[in-house]
């Protein structure tokens, strides 16, 4: 019975979304982004607001949670001579938790319909070619996803569609 009712619910939110986001123009613009459909557009710019809050596609990929954390607790060693050091070791901690969630489920979730969906597509090519390389799946499917990311941010703030020959 509950179940009922939040289908409902579900669809009507989802009918409303849709009809609201025809009314935004650079929601259609956002759309023309491989992966990016009606609803991830929507969002995208129901949550970012303007891109220029962003100077550059670092900014947005940390805000989107896509930024990957350097940092270590232990920045001293001993030199040869037992002399206590400073030395530079960067060491990944994976993505920063500082996020905005529903920004990286959709960029992540852009990247598997590209994976998934686009076989053609240079995106889709690139991330072969990575994973040929011997890089893993999971760290090849984050780079699209961030590639997406900082396309999306760009083409928003140039107001200009997708274009696949800008893909290197």
């Amino acid at each position: 019975m509950q179940l009922d009712g939040l289908v409902q619910t579900h669809e009507r939110a989802h009918d409303w979304l849709l009809e609201e986001s025809t009314k935004v123009p650079i929601v259609q613009l956002v759309q023309t982004a491989p992966g990016i459909g009606e609803i991830r557009a929507a969002l995208i710019v129901a949550i970012v607001i303007s891109p220029h809050r962003f100077r550059t596609r670092r900014q947005f990929w940390s805000y989107c949670g896509l930024a990957i954390v350097t940092h270590s607790s232990d920045d001293w060693a001993k030199d040869r001579n037992d002399k206590w050091v400073r030395q530079r070791v960067a060491q990944t901690r994976g993505l920063n938790r500082n996020r905005q969630p529903l920004l990286k489920n959709v960029f992540k979730g852009a990247a598997e319909t590209v994976i998934a969906k686009l076989p053609q597509h240079p995106l889709k090519q690139a991330y072969d070619r990575t994973t040929t390389a011997g890089t893993k799946p999971n760290l090849a499917a984050l780079t699209l996803a961030r590639r997406i990311a900082g396309t999306v941010l760009a083409m928003w703030k140039n107001k200009e569609n997708y274009d696949p020959t800008k893909q290197r």
